[in-house]
C-alpha cells in the first residue's frame, strides 16, 4: 500500500472509532434514567468524560497530526484537555453533592 492509502484508512478507522465512542456516550444518557431533565448518575457522567478525553486524544494525535510533534507540544495539549475535564468533572461531582 502507498502512503496515501494508509493515511487515508487510518483516517477512517479513527473516523469509524469517534462515531463509535459517540455511540456509546449517547447511550450511557439514555441509560441514565427516565427523567429528561435529572442530572446523570455518576457512572454515566464518568464514562462520558472518559470517551470524551479518547475522542478529543485521537483528533490532536491523528487529524491535527500531534502524533508527529515533539513530546512538549503533545503534553502541553493533552493536559489542557485533561484539565478541562476535570474542571467539568469536579463541578458536576460538586453540584451532585450539593
Amino acid at each position: 500500500m502507498t502512503d496515501t492509502s494508509n493515511a487515508t484508512r487510518r483516517l477512517l478507522i479513527t473516523w469509524s472509532l469517534l462515531m463509535g465512542l459517540t455511540l456509546v456516550t449517547m447511550l450511557s444518557a439514555r441509560l441514565g434514567g427516565d427523567a429528561r431533565l435529572a442530572a446523570l448518575p455518576l457512572w454515566s457522567a464518568g464514562l462520558l468524560l472518559a470517551t470524551t478525553f479518547f475522542k478529543a486524544h485521537r483528533v490532536l494525535m491523528v487529524y491535527l497530526g500531534l502524533a508527529d510533534a515533539s513530546p512538549a507540544w503533545r503534553g502541553a495539549f493533552v493536559g489542557l484537555v485533561l484539565a478541562t475535564l476535570v474542571l467539568v468533572g469536579s463541578g458536576y461531582l460538586a453540584a451532585q453533592l450539593a
